[in-house]
């Protein structure tokens, strides 16, 4: 996922204690791959696989990789390492390991894969995961599988039925994808060569998940795509929705609390979209709307398609009918041929928008991708002093706007049990942790709080009851 609003490496818990078959799924990267795994677990469940927390318990591991970040495949070949290093230690006799390496580095490695770590058995890319048990199929025949051709036809066609797709409990958030894939081939980023072209779902096919997530007891739903408010999904009332009649179709839906969507391109935020901010309660008030820089000659040489006073007016224009949004970015320092008066528009594009979060990286060249072959390439000593001192100056802000919280009420979804003994936590409509005294049975329902202290990453408060 390009410009992804959560870098991260996940485990996916264990479903079940059934006998039969077991599968691990590591998953690396955005929430896009988060939910892919999830449907890599639907399509085995037939299958006889269950889902263990326990890699050496395992006889399927799929590493779900990303290649946003620097040096992501040689990340997933020391993984390989380690799990051969694992596997060889149960000795004869023990049962087999599957190991599969899907995702965005599985797709545009391809056979290297195999040819550097053999004991891989399967790779395969994120077109074709709705195939891994035909696949599997060929691995259990004795035959290496790799499988990174983009389909012909639609992959969202094969995802499973809706009510089939949640029959596990999820928790009380879900991420839903509703599109994929990206056609502005920003000169920086692989996903338009290992998601494909932009597809989106059908309106009916995402009405129909989001009615079986609530029902299976979620109150908050976060959409999800590559540019997801490029969606251009075909409605079973006529013609083609964007995001912003999707969002109010979704709204309708009892018991469905909070909406959100990640991750944005501000080319794609239309008039619809800006009023569902403005006209639906359930469209929280946070907004991932990445920029990348603030000079307009690196914005231009990135491919991005908008200026810097687009931008700026873009997000005048969202604030004006949603004066309490809040908006989170990505950036990257360093790009080729980034001056010292380019840096400095992006931190004085910072200083005006003020942003309560935002991701910021070092640029890395991408094999394949047009800045790889940059001639004018920075040291990554100036870059680090860059990112350092912007870094710096986003810190500043979130502190900031989380201190202009204090004291004020707002509403917070608690989700699980804290870390400490009576602590709940849960997350505002802005996304901020909130860590609150409060007895259990209130796991799963949004409750008013009053903010008694704040902190760079997380708020604290009291319950207010009566």
């Amino acid at each position: 996922m390009p410009e992804t609003s959560a870098q991260s490496e996940t485990t996916k818990p264990a479903a079940n204690a059934e006998t039969g078959k077991k599968i691990f799924i590591k998953t690396y990267g955005c929430q896009m791959n988060v939910y892919d795994s999830t449907r890599m677990s639907d399509a085995l469940a037939p299958q006889g696989y269950t889902e263990t927390q326990d890699i050496t318990d395992a006889d399927l591991v799929i590493l779900n990789t990303c290649h946003i970040r620097e040096k992501a495949a040689e990340k997933v070949y020391s993984e390989i390492g380690r799990i051969r290093k694992m596997r060889d230690a149960r000795g004869a006799g023990a049962k087999q390991m599957t190991i599969g390496v899907a995702g965005c580095v599985a797709q545009a490695e391809g056979e290297e894969i195999i040819k550097r770590a053999p004991i891989v058995d399967l790779v395969f890319g994120p077109q074709s995961y709705h195939r891994l048990p035909s696949l599997l199929k060929d691995v259990e025949a004795g035959k290496s599988v790799v499988e990174t051709e983009f389909p012909e036809e639609d992959k969202f066609k094969h995802l499973p039925a809706a009510k089939a797709s949640v029959t596990r409990a999820r928790g009380f958030t879900a991420f839903l994808t509703v599109q994929e894939g990206c056609d502005k081939f920003c000169t920086f980023c692989v996903v338009p060569y290992t998601r494909g072209a932009e597809v989106s779902r059908p309106v009916s096919a995402i009405v129909d998940e989001a009615r079986a997530l609530v029902a299976a007891g979620v109150c908050e739903i976060t959409l999800l795509g590559q540019n997801v408010n490029a969606y251009h999904g075909s409605s079973d009332k006529g013609g083609i929705w964007g995001l912003g009649q999707l969002l109010e179709e979704l709204a309708k839906i009892d018991g469905l609390a909070r909406l959100r969507y990640t991750t944005s391109h501000p080319r794609d935020m239309d008039d619809a979209l800006i009023a569902a901010h403005r006209d639906i309660p359930q469209v929280m008030p946070y907004l991932h709307l990445p920029v990348q820089s603030g000079s307009d000659r690196i914005l231009a040489a990135m491919n991005r398609r908008h200026t810097r006073a687009e931008y700026f007016e873009l997000v005048d224009k969202i604030r004006a009918g949603r004066p309490d949004l809040a908006l989170s970015g990505d950036f990257i320092v360093g790009f080729p041929g980034e001056s010292d008066a380019d840096f400095a528009d992006t931190m004085s594009l910072i200083r005006d928008v003020e942003y309560a979060q935002a991701y910021s990286f070092k640029y890395s060249p991408r094999p394949g991708t047009p800045a790889a072959s940059h001639e004018d390439q920075i040291s990554n000593e100036l870059s680090s002093e860059r990112l350092l001192e912007l870094q710096t100056l986003l810190t500043e802000q979130q502190i900031a706007f989380n201190a202009s919280k204090m004291d004020s009420t707002m509403d917070v979804l608690l989700e699980r049990k804290g870390r400490e003994t009576g602590q709940l936590t849960g997350r505002s409509a802005w996304l901020q942790a909130v860590h609150i005294d409060a007895p259990e049975t209130l796991i799963g329902t949004i409750q008013p709080v009053r903010i008694t202290g704040v902190t760079k990453n997380s708020l604290s408060g009291q319950l207010i009851t009566g």
